[in-house]
């Protein structure tokens, strides 16, 4: 294993549906709001929010990251958008904590810019799906 890839998580879907879309909302999972590039905007907020988890989150300590990925896809049979963070370290603990900090930071950030227009919105389905390395071994949740 490579050092880069001593552990690393991938969260995925944070499903963020309607009953019955606006085009507003559709427009939002396209990314086009009057405040800006919704999916753009999430993706950035995503990627802070992994880098300051430890500022956010009691008893967490600091982490040398050498990857943060966050990757924001809209879903029209939600209808919404997924959200999937990968993290990386080189360090013997695990980043599943950096990891599920981008995507909730990401996906509360596309729930701020779109509730003018989406007033349903739900967050839901934070997981793990799959982890490799660190102390406690391989998790694949299919």
């Amino acid at each position: 294993m490579k050092p880069d890839e001593l552990a690393w998580w991938t969260w995925d879907a944070n499903r963020i549906p309607s009953a019955a879309p606006s085009q507003e909302a559709k427009s939002a999972c396209a990314g086009a709001m009057k405040k800006g590039d919704v999916l753009t905007v999430a993706q950035l907020a995503g990627v802070m929010g992994a880098k300051r988890t430890a500022e956010l989150i009691p008893l967490c300590h600091p982490l040398p990251l050498t990857h943060i990925d966050v990757v924001i896809t809209p879903d029209a049979d939600l209808p919404g958008v997924q959200i999937i963070a990968t993290v990386r370290t080189v360090g013997k603990t695990g980043v599943e904590m950096e990891a599920l900090t981008a995507v909730s930071v990401a996906a509360l950030t596309v729930y701020d810019m779109a509730k003018a227009v989406e007033k349903t919105m739900q967050i839901q389905n934070i997981r793990l799906v799959q982890k490799h390395g660190g102390l406690s071994g391989d998790v694949v949740n299919g």
